[in-house]
């Protein structure tokens, strides 16, 4: 006989999916020790379109003498458990037929078939039409033992509206709480307030404040996200009913591909930094990849349900609320933290608030100290074993590349990635983590200290200058290479196997490396041709610069000269293994995109294997195609991002793209959602990249793959730089952009090569148009219209 009965406690995996969001969500709350008042699912299976079957029946009439047996006297309740209830897309609350106070068999086979035909409603077609379902729901239901309830209620761990985790609001009514649920009656609300779960409400309610508060943040905790709980408490006892998640404040439809994680909470967000790795709006594989390298480089930062990154309309972004908060459970200031962050992610405005969520120190060291500790093993192990991967890396990458073109069925590809590719890529992962960590980052600490003793000219001169000879940065790579084959020093094949992985787009799974372009080579040559100044003439004249920065340094200071020497020497370390490390995760990414298409191959989808996860896509290779039917809706999601200008550098809190773009008056540098902060300045200001003072006309590019417009000796202005508009540099009077730090990669390359550089300017590409005549302050970091150019400027549209 078929099973089509289960108890919350014997609900297995395969069973999972067809009990239903409520069903499925009961059974991990009660086998975790929550206080769920115990029952059984009964799986869609059992009926004939609404119709109890009659062996079904008899499981059903043996599950109630189980219940009765363990809880003499009580009654039962009998609610839906749709396959798309209770899920981060769609709550479907009060929508199916709930019957409450069910006793005898006959009683509860009657509830279970009106449970059932509820599917059919006119309300639950309705909903589902808005919510973007297209197919008619299939249905179990759930019987459970009925909650004698004095009070019941429902508890939202963060505000639905705005996402603020710092306090939990509810309403209660008195007995069962199916009237408040229905949303037929006012029902007095209440609040608890985070870190403590100070109560204020009702008094009848205020006895039962502190078990309400341990479940709400033990639920939050346990199931990653903000919780929408029904509740009730009999005899002075809390029951669990049940917990979804909230679904006002959902980051991702699965379905559609649409990501929004400033819908989550109240957060402030950040480009700098990992939007100038991953500078495109993303397909749904490469983000899905993306996700896999933050977690196993960023580890700590995965903290109480809340994540380092998240996407927002395709492109990536920075939690910096996350990062705030646990420093400020250690005493860090926003003062000390503003310091410290803004190597990597830049000058934060002093009226722009970052909201935090209350935790305690108690509570982050019990959260992470295990994590701390694995970490520092782990990152130990691989600086020893760093020059080694470094050396080995490529020929790896190489041999993944010719065995996965060599797979020749599904399960053979399968095979290699659990096997060979993914373990890798999990290494190419933990080397980057140890590259980055050498040395700590001693460039933050230093650039402070050198700026206060010489000024930010003599500081930027100080730390530039560190690739010259075989020693060379990583990010230059491709650069210098190009100029070694100008020169015949070096041959095409040579030059495409050693930088052809890097590239504008080298985290984009579904681009095409460099290397797989045959004419890139040549292109990339014919732009060099035109350089007013050849790279290495430029690292020559930059490496006296640094060596007559560092004289004056030990003429004003001898007695400090050695130490400092010290600490530039160990930077210069740090940042030589930082970047090779970084090209050698990158260059993985070329057999992950090796991987899909192969799978698209094998499989018959092409490229439209882009648009799945890699978890999806290993799931059809392993036979199951059910995500398949997601691709044409993704597919026009991800057009509709990639249509949109470059999003705020900044935003915080609930943020929508489209309104944002259709905007006349949009901010490029930020969004607040509130409406507050300091009105937008025509002044273009930014951080000092690299010292120098340039007069030019301007051109403003969106994307690297316009270079061939920039004219030997313009102001190149963008939004972004990575290390795929390296090439372009030799021909740029001086670079100006949007997003950046002193350690994005515009400012590195701008002081290696000595081409003044402002970074981080959020609205350059909103204030200039191509033709302007501009004066680009490397060393103040300013940029300034000297002449504005006349007539329309088409160039720029896309920015505005």
């Amino acid at each position: 006989m078929t099973t089509t009965v289960c108890f919350f406690r014997e609900l297995t995996d395969a069973q999972a999916p067809l009990a239903g969001g409520k069903g499925r969500t009961l059974a991990q709350l009660y086998r975790a020790g929550h206080p769920v008042p115990n029952g059984f699912i009964v799986l869609p299976g059992a009926f004939e379109d609404d119709t109890l079957r009659p062996s079904a029946w008899e499981q059903v009439r043996a599950a109630l003498v189980r219940l009765r047996a363990e809880q003499p006297g009580r009654s039962f309740a009998v609610r839906s458990s749709g396959l798309s209830e209770d899920s981060a897309r769609a709550s479907f609350a009060g929508e199916f037929e709930t019957v409450l106070d069910v006793r005898e068999d006959e009683d509860v086979r009657r509830a279970l078939e009106t449970v059932r035909r509820s599917r059919h409603a006119g309300r639950v077609a309705a909903y589902s039409q808005a919510q973007g379902f297209t197919s008619a729901h299939e249905v179990a239901v759930v019987v459970q033992v009925l909650v004698p309830a004095d009070f019941a209620g429902v508890l939202f761990t963060a505000d639905p509206v705005t996402g603020n985790r710092v306090t939990i609001v509810g309403n209660y009514v008195r007995g069962l709480g199916e009237r408040l649920v229905a949303g037929d009656t006012n029902a007095p609300s209440f609040t608890l307030r985070r870190p403590g779960g100070d109560y204020a409400g009702p008094e009848e309610l205020r006895r039962h404040a502190r078990q309400l508060y341990r479940l709400a943040v033990r639920l939050e905790r346990e199931l990653g996200a903000p919780q929408d709980i029904e509740w009730a408490i009999a005899g002075g006892k809390l029951a669990l009913l049940q917990a979804r998640p909230i679904t006002t404040l959902r980051g991702h439809d699965p379905a559609t591909g649409e990501w929004n994680d400033s819908l989550t909470g109240d957060y402030l967000w950040t480009s700098t930094n990992l939007g100038e790795a991953v500078p495109d709006v993303m397909t749904p594989c490469s983000w899905s990849l993306f996700q896999v390298f933050i977690a196993e480089t960023l580890p700590l930062l995965y903290f109480g349900g809340h994540r380092p990154i998240g996407n927002i309309g395709g492109r990536v972004y920075m939690n910096l609320s996350l990062t705030a908060t646990l420093g400020a459970a250690f005493g860090v200031s926003r003062k000390r933290l503003t310091e410290a962050s803004e190597e990597a992610f830049g000058r934060l405005p002093d009226d722009l608030e970052i909201p935090t969520f209350p935790v305690s120190r108690w509570g982050v060291l019990r959260e992470l100290l295990p994590g701390v500790l694995r970490l520092k093993r782990r990152v130990r192990a691989n600086q020893k074993r760093l020059p080694e991967f470094l050396a080995t890396a490529p020929a790896r990458c190489e041999a993944l590349l010719a065995r996965i073109q060599a797979t020749s069925s599904a399960a053979e590809l399968s095979s290699l990635w659990k096997n060979d590719l993914a373990p890798f890529f999990h290494e190419c992962c933990h080397m980057l983590e140890a590259g980055a960590r050498s040395k700590g980052n001693p460039a933050v600490g230093l650039r402070r200290e050198l700026r206060e003793l010489m000024g930010d000219a003599d500081t930027n001169a100080l730390l530039s200058g560190v690739s010259t000879g075989s020693s060379q940065l990583a990010s230059l790579g491709p650069l210098l290479g190009l100029t070694q084959v100008a020169r015949g020093e070096l041959d095409r094949a040579t030059h495409a196997r050693r930088y052809g992985h890097r590239g504008p787009h080298e985290f984009e799974v579904s681009t095409p490396r460099p290397a797989e372009d045959p004419a890139w080579v040549d292109r990339q040559l014919a732009g060099l041709r035109d350089a007013p100044v050849d790279a290495n003439a430029l690292l020559a004249r930059q490496k006296e610069a640094h060596e007559a920065a560092w004289e004056r340094f030990r003429q004003r200071y001898p007695r400090r000269a050695s130490a400092i020497r010290r600490r530039l020497d160990e930077v210069v370390h740090w940042a030589h293994d930082r970047e090779a490390a970084r090209s050698e995760l990158v260059r993985v990414f070329w057999p992950l995109r090796a991987f899909v298409q192969r799978a698209g191959a094998l499989t018959g989808q092409g490229e439209a294997l882009f648009f799945l996860s890699i978890d999806e896509i290993l799931a059809v290779l392993g036979g199951d195609a059910a995500s398949l039917a997601f691709i044409p809706a993704r597919r026009e999601t991800y057009a509709r991002y990639r249509a949109l200008p470059p999003y705020p550098v900044l935003i915080r809190g609930r943020f929508d793209p489209f309104q944002w773009a259709a905007d006349p008056r949009r901010r490029g540098d930020r969004f607040d959602a509130r409406g507050e902060g300091a009105p937008a300045s025509d002044a273009i200001t930014g951080f000092p990249g690299a010292a120098g003072v340039v007069e030019g006309r301007a051109r403003v590019l969106l994307s690297a793959d316009e270079g061939e417009r920039l004219e030997p000796g313009e102001i190149l202005v963008t939004s972004v730089t990575n290390v795929g508009w390296t090439p372009l540099f030799p021909r740029a009077a001086a670079v100006v952009t949007d997003i950046g730090a002193p350690l994005s990669h515009a400012a590195i390359v701008a002081r290696e090569l000595g081409i003044p550089a402002v970074v981080g300017c959020g609205n350059a590409t909103m204030r200039l148009r191509t033709g302007d005549r501009v004066r680009v302050n490397g060393g103040q970091g300013t940029v300034e219209v000297l002449r504005a150019a006349e007539g329309p400027d088409v160039s720029t549209d896309a920015a505005r």
